[in-house]
């Protein structure tokens, strides 16, 4: 297997903490946010100007939308983007060559996890690679803790053991090596389905392929009384000849075994757990199919709908958050994701009806026979062999079939309103398609189908909702602010001076040389501003070849005050600016405003 189900420093238990605020925003357009849960209960710095308590200039009612990175925490120092440094060569580890068990030789590191660390190693005995899982217990824990994190993976082999399911990961051996067990498994050959949606999001029809196999697997594994507690995409891996396995195991749930819980603890990750789960009341087999629901929410939307900032926010979102309907999931799939997502989980389907959903999405759209090619007369004069589906009445008959071909031509045209939507976004290329986000910030947008969303609601005066590129070209923003009586603009002009005036303050710690303007614009036929800015990401302006960006703000302010900032972020130069041009163009044209 490629890792047991997490990245570098990722714990699978969260303790329940105060919430934290939202993490610091950055002025350069960001890559696609990363999956990992960890960031829920991240403790990045908080807002300049926007800390409790802090001194300084308040925020302006319009202070422009800066987009914070949504992985959280602190940022890389100048010059050091993804992808600047690279992680040590696995041979340079001291563990590489380890024998372990007097067969298995440790070859090179493939992940970590909240209980383990991941090892690409070959069995001697047999000539053979496979995936060893190595017990990863921080040295600050006392000793029964150590045991219980020891009980835990002894107890994620006998889960995966006792479950016979193509899908679920083989277990090989179990070797205790210094006291620890360490798990020996199948090696799966690819990536996890969280990685493939850092990529972008799935088909729908193939996240219903993917599905149907994790299904497969979670109902194999409640045949064998195991619930399986944290199916999430990064425990999905994607293997070869299309193969889906379900892994990691460390926090399920045996029928007849005593439960290994942390005291104070919750275990698993947050925007993936039932609401039953949460309020502590004991989970069936219908809490794993919550958790699919919401891979599969995740795998065609790109994030699951309860994420937020911070751990304790993503729970009450399970617990009260009424999600969205997919926008990139229509017909069985969708219905099925939003019955998934019952709260009540008495309400949500059983694995047979699942099943059927799941294959319904996946099968190729049928193509519907064609009446009038039967309809007419065949060469030679005689009766066509496809006749069959033609009425009698229409043999022969010529008023008859005229009028059936002008009532296919009504349907048909029909069906194309309906599937293409033609009059819902204004000249929209293909891939596009219209986000209704009325329920956040009251309006809807245009954005390419591919982009990430994600949705703040730290501040629910002023909700934000972002579409980031999942090249980390562009990034897309909407925020809507309402007036709160301090610093509110009297009108729209004195709304965008607020932005060019933050700007030329200097737009406090986050840009260096920044230069800004604004000029007329419409929205719907009335009045906006558009502001357009210049600048470098702050501390960059010692860098030898430092990166300028451009930052696009369409402002717009209804009577009473409330304002709608859209934002669009490029680099200012070169092909990518003219493209951000264009994007930027486009999502204006086709921005709707559902309270003007």
């Amino acid at each position: 297997m490629t890792n047991d189900g997490g990245r570098a420093n990722e714990p699978t238990s969260y303790s329940l903490r105060p919430p934290h605020a939202p993490a610091a925003p950055v002025p350069a357009p960001q890559p696609p946010p990363e999956a990992p849960e960890a960031r829920e209960a991240s403790q990045g710095p908080r807002q300049p100007g926007r800390e409790a308590g802090a001194a300084g200039p308040s925020r302006g009612a319009y202070e422009p939308t800066w987009l914070a990175d949504p992985r959280g925490g602190p940022q890389p120092p100048a010059g050091e983007g993804p992808g600047t440094r690279q992680p040590a060569p696995a041979a340079q580890d001291p563990s590489s060559g380890r024998l372990i068990g007097g067969r298995y030789q440790l070859v090179s590191r493939l992940g970590h996890g909240g209980m383990g660390t991941v090892w690409r190693a070959h069995d001697q005995i047999v000539d053979r690679d496979v995936a060893v899982k190595e017990p990863r217990v921080p040295d600050h824990l006392p000793e029964r803790e150590r045991q219980t994190v020891y009980q835990r993976m002894e107890r994620e082999a006998r889960a995966a053991a006792r479950i016979d399911h193509p899908s679920v990961v083989t277990v090989h051996d179990v070797v205790v090596e210094d006291g620890r067990p360490w798990i020996v498994m199948e090696l799966v050959r690819g990536q996890s389905l969280g990685d493939r949606l850092m990529e972008g999001t799935l088909d729908p029809r193939e996240a219903a392929r993917i599905g149907l196999a994790v299904l497969g697997a979670l109902a194999a594994a409640h045949e064998a009384g195991v619930l399986h507690r944290d199916v999430k995409p990064d425990n999905v891996l994607l293997g070869r000849s299309d193969r889906v396995v379900l892994t990691d195991f460390g926090i399920a749930q045996i029928e007849g075994e005593q439960r290994l819980t942390e005291t104070g603890g919750f275990v698993g990750s947050p925007e993936f757990i039932a609401p039953e789960r949460v309020l502590g009341q004991r989970p069936g087999p219908e809490s794993d199919l919550w958790s699919l629901g919401v891979v599969l929410y995740a795998a065609v939307e790109g994030m699951s709908p309860f994420r937020r900032s911070h751990a304790p926010a993503t729970l009450q979102a399970v617990l009260g958050s009424e999600p969205q309907v997919p926008a990139r999931a229509t017909g069985p799939l969708a219905t099925l994701i939003m019955q998934l997502l019952r709260k009540d989980p008495a309400m949500r389907p059983a694995a047979p009806e699942v099943r059927q959903a799941l294959e319904a999405a996946a099968r190729e759209p049928q193509s519907v026979p064609t009446l009038l090619a039967t309809a007419g007369y065949p060469p030679g004069g005689g009766q066509s062999t496809g006749g069959r589906f033609v009425p009698p009445i229409l043999h022969r008959n010529r008023k008859a079939q005229l009028g059936l071909g002008g009532l296919v031509l009504v349907v048909a045209a029909t069906l194309v309103l309906v599937i293409m939507k033609p009059f819902s976004g204004e000249g929209l290329p293909p891939g596009w398609t219209v986000r209704e986000e009325r329920d956040v910030v009251g309006a809807s947008l245009a954005v390419p189908g591919e982009y990430r969303r994600v949705q703040d609601d730290s501040d629910s005066d002023n909700p934000v909702v972002t579409y980031y590129d999942p090249s980390g070209v562009f990034t897309v923003s909407l925020r809507r602010s309402t007036p709160d009586g301090e610093n509110d603009p009297a009108n729209l002009d004195a709304a965008a001076d607020q932005i060019v005036a933050f700007y030329k303050d200097g737009g406090g710690t986050t840009v260096e040389d920044a230069k800004s303007e604004k000029a007329g614009s419409k929205q719907q036929g009335k009045e906006a501003r558009d502001v357009t800015t210049s600048y470098l990401p702050y501390g960059t302006s010692s860098n030898k070849n430092p990166i300028r960006y451009v930052k696009r703000d369409h402002l717009y302010l209804n009577k009473a005050k409330v304002a709608w900032d859209l934002t669009v972020s490029m680099p200012a130069d070169g092909d990518a600016q003219r493209d951000g041009e264009e994007l930027y163009e486009r999502i204006v044209r086709n921005l709707k405003i559902h309270k003007l």
